[in-house]
């Protein structure tokens, strides 16, 4: 039996379904067993088979979504407020009414004037919305993505959708980092090429606050110059671009670090770079992965993952690219490697992004750690870890300079 005020909050679900005036409900403040999911949104769709409510699990890096009967949700609903969330949301033309259930505590309902003046749109197929929006977003057509009418440039749509990617995905580890609040964020993109993901970057920043400060870096003074203008005409005050390698160049301080696709050890000393000016957040596409291949000796009962060529190469990228967040932890920072965009369009997939901790941790352990990933396959060099000053073999012990005892 539900106690009254999530009754309360029930009974106003059922009557906006009812009533036509359901915008949306969200449960959040999760505590359940999955630790990956963070939020469930509830709203009305329209479907062949008749009205539906649609639940989205937003995980860490994936959304699940299930087209439930009505009487399915509510049973969904029930079964995890209070248990795997402790807050639920509701957002009707009529009010909004906000739960809040502590672990261990009565629930409590407020009930706060509409913040929506028409339902949701229950149209399956409507139009997707895009964090950086064509119309919202002219840079776009300079650089080629987007026709004057805004819409989608012939054999651009993957670059399109990696630039929402990768907003979505700046905009949730924004929100975990440690970032300044008494002035402007400061983003530096290594490697930024044409700028897309920079000019994207900008863009956010910009809707979240004050203007931010942020810098691309690019090898090519075409590429660089081309980037000026843009940012110039359409306006992009504090985003500017500028020429030089990563690892000849240091761009100064920074709360952001982007290198997307940086080849082979260039993604190390972008994140090296980020490091030492302790930034917040490190976001890293690694690309090319020539280090390690040649170092590779694993241990006998592993040496079948590099006996073909294929093998070996894929492998050298797993072994880089976990030694790399490995280090990251070490340095002080909590380190994740997702997925950033589909295979289908590349098969440098992979994001590793790492976020300052507040907190100093116990370093030789996350050192030990790093040390016997190293040894499970011969590596005894590797960038990153030169740039840090970590040594990949064990110190040894010094031995005592004392001549033993005769007899």
């Amino acid at each position: 039996m539900l106690p009254p005020a999530a009754q309360s909050w029930f009974e106003r679900l059922r009557a906006a379904r009812e009533g036509g005036s359901l915008v949306k409900a969200t449960l959040g403040a999760a505590r359940g067993a999955d630790p990956t999911l963070r939020q469930l949104t509830v709203r009305l769709v329209q479907l062949r088979a008749g009205p539906r409510l649609t639940c989205v699990y937003r995980h860490t890096t994936r959304d699940i979504t299930r087209n439930l009967t009505r009487e399915e949700a509510l049973a969904e609903l029930t079964a995890r407020l209070g248990r795997d969330f402790g807050t639920a949301h509701l957002f009707t033309t009529a009010l909004v009414a906000e739960l809040d259930w502590p672990s261990g505590s009565e629930p409590t309902l407020r009930l706060l004037p509409p913040r929506h003046t028409a339902p949701a749109d229950p149209r399956h197929d409507r139009a997707k919305t895009h964090l950086i929006s064509p119309a919202a977003a002219p840079w776009l057509r300079a650089l080629g993505v987007t026709t004057r009418e805004d819409r989608v440039c012939a054999g651009m749509a993957a670059k399109f959708r990696q630039i929402q990617k990768f907003t979505e995905l700046l905009e949730h580890h924004l929100a975990t980092a440690p970032l300044p609040a008494d002035r402007p964020v400061r983003l530096v993109d290594m490697g930024c090429g044409k700028g897309y993901l920079t000019f994207a970057a900008y863009e956010w920043l910009r809707r979240r606050g004050p203007t931010p400060e942020v810098l691309g870096l690019e090898a090519r003074p075409e590429l660089v110059a081309f980037c000026n203008r843009v940012a110039q005409a359409h306006g992009c005050a504090g985003l500017r671009f500028t020429t030089g390698t990563i690892a000849e160049t240091d761009p100064g301080p920074m709360d952001v670090l982007v290198a997307l696709h940086a080849c082979d050890t260039a993604t190390d000393d972008a994140l090296a770079r980020g490091v030492s000016a302790g930034a917040a957040l490190l976001l890293a596409a690694p690309c090319c992965h020539k280090e390690l291949r040649p170092q590779l000796r694993p241990e006998p009962a592993l040496a079948v993952l590099t006996r073909h060529g294929i093998l070996r190469e894929r492998q050298a990228e797993l072994v880089t690219d976990a030694l790399r967040a490995a280090l990251l932890e070490w340095a002080g920072y909590e380190a994740r490697v997702i997925e950033f965009i589909s295979p289908e369009h590349t098969a440098k997939n992979l994001l590793i992004a790492a976020v300052r901790r507040t907190r100093p941790d116990a370093s030789e352990r996350r050192a030990n750690a790093v040390r016997a990933l190293a040894a499970a396959f011969g590596i005894r060099q590797q960038r990153l870890a030169e740039h840090l000053g970590f040594a990949l073999a064990a110190p040894v012990a010094a031995e005592s300079s004392t001549d033993p005892s005769p007899g």
